[in-house]
């Protein structure tokens, strides 16, 4: 039964992903109230999810654009490094450590979830930012990402929007295959630190990668603002839960 369920959320999850972000919200906690220790659960949930990017980015194929004055190359090196020195964080911080700051981690993501949209457009009629400063935040981001990595695509797609880019779709493609790259390296450690729980993590593959593909393929169909909502809502369940959980 557990792995049925942590196949179904990991196929939501895909499809939330590729519409609208958030799909950790579902698999992670899902993760841990099944029993994974929260460390191996954060890892095993970045093994289960990561290919779920790719077969989006693939859906996205079309889409992809180089923004202007920085090339995906510069971009995906940075996201490469960030990621690797994010998971090595993780793999730093102790257990208990970890434990308390879930809670914590979770209602930020939540909040960039809820407040992350909303606020990009007042700061783009303020803020424009350069090229170095894109590459810069796109590290921070992505040591986040190999760290925890909940509404990461979220900040990602923010921050190209400051850097002035409009074409929403070239923005997902991107957003997508970037968080590919972060997870993948991030992969590669936790799978080498041997922190990944098999098992779940194979349901969550197979759910997930179609999920992916399937949310990728039907976005344009559907009303991103109902998927939010839906989103949101759960985000803030799952929040109130893991501070109950820490009581």
């Amino acid at each position: 039964m557990d792995y049925f369920l942590l196949t179904g959320a990991a196929f939501i999850a895909g499809i939330m992903n590729a519409v609208a972000g958030g799909g950790t919200f579902i698999t992670f906690p899902m993760l841990v109230f099944t029993g994974v220790p929260p460390i191996a659960a954060n890892a095993s949930n970045a093994v289960g999810l990561f290919p779920g990017n790719f077969a989006s980015a693939w859906a996205y194929r079309h889409d992809y654009k180089n923004f202007d004055g920085v090339s995906f190359r510069a971009l995906a090196i940075v996201g490469l490094a960030g990621g690797f020195t994010g998971a090595v964080l993780l793999l730093l911080t102790p257990g208990p450590t970890f434990d308390a700051m879930v809670p914590w981690l979770i209602l930020a993501a939540t909040l960039i979830f809820i407040f992350g949209p909303r606020l990009a457009p007042h700061l783009r009629k303020y803020f424009q930012i350069g090229r170095t400063t894109l590459l810069v935040i796109q590290f921070l981001v992505s040591i986040y990402g190999g760290y925890f990595g909940g509404a990461m695509g979220i900040v990602m797609l923010a921050v190209y929007s400051l850097f002035g880019q409009t074409d929403l779709n070239a923005m997902n493609a991107t957003k997508t295959l970037m968080a590919g790259f972060i997870n993948g390296i991030a992969v590669i450690i936790f799978v080498a630190a041997g922190i990944v729980w098999w098992p779940e993590t194979f349901a969550l593959l197979i759910g997930a990668t179609v999920g992916g593909y399937i949310g990728a393929r039907v976005a344009r169909g559907l009303n991103q603002k109902y998927v939010r909502m839906a989103i949101i809502v759960i985000s803030v369940g799952v929040t109130i839960a893991f501070f109950a959980r820490a009581t």
